[in-house]
């Protein structure tokens, strides 16, 4: 119990904001470290250099939201048996061991099918020539050797924030980040490598990553056990249901892309698809900040919901909605007032895309102003027991509603696409408010269960 003491009966105020700097900086050096790899690769290999690392994007999106699936799954119900136990009895660390056979399962699946059918998948991804082929086969070449610990990786870092280590979470993706950043400059130009040096930075990064998110298990404080299983199936059943909105998330945001990248084509042309471009690298940095307050709220939720210590769930969500606001309207005003300033920083731009680009990133940067709230729902509600209502959430705006949207705005008026995610961010974030009001005025009388 003592190993929790300052989740259950710490300020708030202070826990939260110590847990927001350590995802904060987690989430910001991985979307920083992987603009690096497409800006030091395009420098040396041309745009065909950039677009090959974007073929290779939604391979990145299935193995991260694979570790998130387990990752955050398993350590939100870890997290609220200790609440409710208060000492060890074993039954946390059952979910911990099976988030760890489940994670070697999933990357099993994933190494087999990269190492299997790389060309085919690549080509689906959309490497439509030789050249681009040839590129991602070449980045890829060392990351095969490594790729399962990108998934155990994300798996160890949720767990770590919910075993009262959120700190050495952050310093293994820094120490990994770090590395790929220099280590792009160091083997792409220094040693004359090209995009396969880059491949070779972030393979040797994670390594260096799960180094030290290894060293959590050395210290004393650490109560991760990896025991014997009862019941592994209903309890894998639970991680997922429990994990799927996390893990929806980020395999939703490569399936859009790849709608939006075929729409804008047929309807607006290649001006207006390399508008899109820094939109979908803004639009990460956006979701980052989101995902940071749901990973520094979720084990403080989680935890005191097990102990049933509700005033302090409230006082979280309260900090969470500030810092939530907080960002809408830092990355709203800001795409607002300064539109072209994305293009400026991610290309040598025509006086075409200079034209266009102030009217579509004023459009689209209207999502902004809800955005960051929808996707930390997809945190709170799985961290009070209620997945279920995450799933709706991050399956309508990820798939449905946009969906829908992308494909049928275009046909009114052309343009009108670009109003698709404003549109579906309001519609989800009416759901997600009056869900959240619901369930936390609800918490007061000690009656939510699970739902399955």
């Amino acid at each position: 119990y003592k190993k929790y003491m300052n989740l259950l009966d710490e300020k708030v105020k202070k826990i939260y904001f110590k847990y927001l700097i350590a995802a904060f900086g987690s989430a910001m050096i991985s979307s920083i470290y992987g603009m690096v790899d497409m800006a030091v690769v395009g420098q040396y290999q041309g745009p065909n250099g950039t677009a090959a690392l974007a073929v290779v994007a939604p391979i990145w999106n299935i193995i991260y939201s694979l570790g998130l699936l387990m990752g955050i799954g398993g350590s939100v119900i870890f997290s609220a048996i200790k609440g409710d136990n208060k000492e060890t009895d074993g039954k946390g660390n059952q979910y911990f061991s099976v988030s760890v056979i489940g994670s070697v399962i999933f990357a099993a699946i994933a190494w087999i099918m990269l190492l299997l059918f790389e060309k085919q998948i690549l080509v689906f991804f959309g490497a439509t020539n030789d050249t681009l082929l040839t590129l991602a086969e070449e980045y890829l070449k060392p990351i095969k050797f490594v790729f399962p610990i990108f998934l155990f990786n994300q798996m160890l870092a949720a767990f770590l924030r919910n075993d009262n280590d959120p700190m050495l979470a952050t310093m293994g993706v820094l120490a990994g980040g770090i590395f790929n950043i220099f280590g792009d400059i160091f083997f792409v130009f220094g040693l004359n490598m090209g995009i396969k040096g880059a491949g070779l930075a972030t393979a040797i990064g994670s390594v260096i990553s799960l180094f030290v998110l290894m060293s959590h298990f050395l210290k004393r404080k650490n109560t991760l056990k990896f025991i014997k299983i009862n019941d592994f199936l209903p309890k894998f059943k639970e991680i997922v249901v429990t994990g799927f909105s996390s893990f929806f998330v980020d395999v939703a945001m490569g399936i859009l892309t790849i709608i939006f990248n075929n729409q804008i084509m047929k309807y607006l042309g290649s001006d207006a698809l390399a508008v899109y471009g820094p939109i979908i690298n803004i639009s990460t940095f956006v979701q980052c900040c989101a995902y940071s307050v749901g990973q520094a709220s979720q084990p403080i939720i989680s935890i005191n919901y097990g102990a049933k210590k509700y005033d302090r769930i409230k006082e979280t969500l309260k900090y969470s909605i500030y810092t939530v606001i907080a960002f809408s309207l830092f990355w709203t005003i800001f795409s607002v007032a300064f539109p072209n300033a994305y293009i400026y920083i991610f290309m040598d731009a025509t006086e075409a895309i200079l034209k266009i680009a102030p009217s579509i990133i004023r459009a689209y940067a209207i999502s902004f102003m809800l955005l960051p709230l929808n996707i930390f729902s997809t945190y709170y509600f799985p961290s009070i027991m209620k997945p279920s209502v995450a799933f709706i959430i991050s399956v309508a705006r990820g798939v449905i509603i946009s969906g829908l949207l992308i494909m049928l705005l275009p046909l009114i008026k052309p343009n009108l696409i670009w109003f698709a995610m404003p549109i579906t961010e309001a519609i989800v974030a009416i759901y997600a408010i009056y869900m959240i009001r619901y369930y936390t005025r609800k918490l007061k009388y000690n009656n939510i269960t699970y739902d399955k």
